[in-house]
């Protein structure tokens, strides 16, 4: 009788235990959903920003007319990327990149660097990439987190049961951290 009690003491707990990886499993995938989802919303307030942004450089740089139209057929293409985050990023890469020839641009437009409306809406661009950045070490650090239960012995037992597969990394690089800081000594 005891020997019984014992076994299914065991099994009860083998039960408990891997009730309790299963749901923290859960817990961090659920975790990795509501960073993905920080991060989309960031991206599309730069989807937001960016054709106002493309507007104010086409008053000035009529000229200009390749790189205005490259940055609006990357933003269009990166709206339009639902995939993996692997394959969003690489939308997201030519988007920045092409965002960063359109600040070239403002350089060789004096005129265009004191315009009130465009300076505002620069200014919200990197605050807008500041938080993309934010958003985006959360997920990463949600994903590390839900890889490390995914991959570690006992709860990868339980995850390879149930099929969590690990989640991947949304790596983009920032538009505005090569962009030239310019300092101006002069008083205005």
């Amino acid at each position: 009788m005891i020997g019984l009690f014992i076994i299914l003491s065991l099994v009860v707990l083998f039960f408990l235990w891997g009730m309790l990886l299963y749901n923290a499993l859960v817990r961090a995938n659920n975790s990795c959903d509501e960073a993905w989802s920080n991060v989309d919303t960031e991206l599309k307030r730069r989807y937001d920003l960016i054709p106002n942004l493309v507007e104010a450089v086409k008053a000035y740089a009529t000229h200009e007319r390749t790189v205005l139209q490259g940055v609006s057929e990357a933003r269009t293409r990166a709206i339009a990327s639902t995939g993996s985050p692997a394959s969003q990023a690489r939308d997201e890469n030519v988007l920045v990149s092409n965002v960063r020839q359109l600040l070239a641009i403002v350089e060789r437009y004096p005129e265009l660097k004191a315009d009130q409306n465009f300076r505002k809406l620069q200014e919200e661009l990197i605050n807008t990439e500041d938080r993309i950045q934010a958003t985006r070490r959360f997920y990463s650090a949600n994903v590390r987190d839900f890889n490390n239960l995914v991959q570690s012995v006992p709860s990868n037992l339980i995850a390879q049961r149930f099929g969590f597969r690990e989640r991947e990394y949304f790596e983009i690089e920032n538009a505005m951290e090569r962009t030239p800081v310019t300092v101006d000594l002069q008083r205005k």
